[in-house]
């Protein structure tokens, strides 16, 4: 068999328990142990898992994929599981079952197997598991800790939109430290002073190019076919207001990269904006913004930077 590249692809990591819901499974584990959960996993093997955090975001990243040729697709999603292969094989039938495109997976019992995602050319990794999120962070990987339960989908819309927060996300958390360490006043004061000065990237910025080039590939679509509907969406949704937006702006333009929409909110609560943006993920880096978003919203904290490093 020829070797399969993964290089020009967008390629996802995600846990089955970003996936799918496996709180009743989690529980047996917790509270019986591992022969336990194993033996529950077998006894339920024909048992379809649902719908977990993530799943609407997959599952509508993966139908871009009739966007490539037959064969060559666009898009990657990868399982990385800590179950062992025996208890694995639920997981690749509930997906067969979902009729998910995912044929790919490590399963690596009771080890974190983030550590393969630079092998696996992965710009985002997704778990429900905390610590092995923030180890992956740690690691200067591309990691995030879905947080809420499963959302509802309505498979009539068939657009894909993702929000970003900016600073910890997308950017690096310099300006946010400046924010923490002298207040507001002398954050914008430093924004409007480096306006022109493009910040480092943040843990996310290559996950938004790689979902770039599938706005690109869409563009060329619809200049072949005018009746094609353009289905990816991208917005960044940050605390940031006048004049602190310009430099996040032109940071992203500076990087070759592009948003839909922008929403500069100055403190407004995010979580009222999600319920009209309805977004089927948001990336934030602080947990107090989550837990609003979180409610109505898939949401998903990267724990980046100072900020998240004394955090529990």
């Amino acid at each position: 068999m020829p070797a399969y590249d993964l290089a020009d692809r967008l390629v996802v990591g995600v846990a089955s328990s970003a996936l799918f819901d496996l709180r009743e499974s989690d529980a047996v584990f917790r509270e019986q142990g591992e022969e336990a959960y194993r033996a529950y996993q077998e006894e339920n093997r024909d048992n379809t898992l649902q719908p977990g955090v993530a799943f609407a975001f997959i599952r509508r990243l993966l139908s871009l994929n009739d966007l490539g040729e037959p064969g060559d697709p666009l898009v990657e999603v990868i399982i990385l599981s800590r179950n062992d292969p025996d208890t694995g094989l639920r997981v690749m039938g509930s997906i067969k079952a979902h009729q998910l495109p995912i044929t790919r997976a490590v399963f690596m019992q009771g080890r974190s197997p983030y550590r393969f995602m630079p092998a696996l050319n992965m710009s985002l990794f997704l778990s429900a598991d905390g610590d092995d999120v923030r180890e992956a962070v740690a690691a200067g990987l591309p990691a995030g800790h879905v947080r809420g339960g499963a959302y509802p989908d309505d498979l009539a819309d068939r657009e894909l939109r993702v929000a970003f927060d900016f600073d910890g996300v997308l950017a690096g958390d310099a300006a946010e430290q400046v924010y923490q360490a002298d207040g507001l006043e002398e954050f914008r004061e430093h924004e409007a002073r480096n306006a022109a000065t493009p910040h480092d990237p943040g843990p996310l910025r290559d996950f938004l190019a790689g979902v770039n080039r599938i706005q690109r590939r869409e563009e060329e679509r619809r200049t072949s076919d005018p009746d094609y509907a353009v289905r990816v969406r991208v917005s960044i949704v940050t605390a940031r207001n006048a004049p602190a937006h310009e430099r996040a702006v032109n940071s992203l333009k500076q990087w070759g990269l592009r948003v839909n929409d922008a929403f500069f909110l100055g403190g407004i609560d995010k979580g009222a904006v999600m319920r009209v943006l309805d977004p089927h993920i948001f990336f934030d880096d602080q947990v107090t913004h989550l837990e609003s978003t979180s409610r109505t919203t898939p949401s998903v904290h990267i724990p980046f930077g100072r900020i998240n490093q004394s955090a529990p």
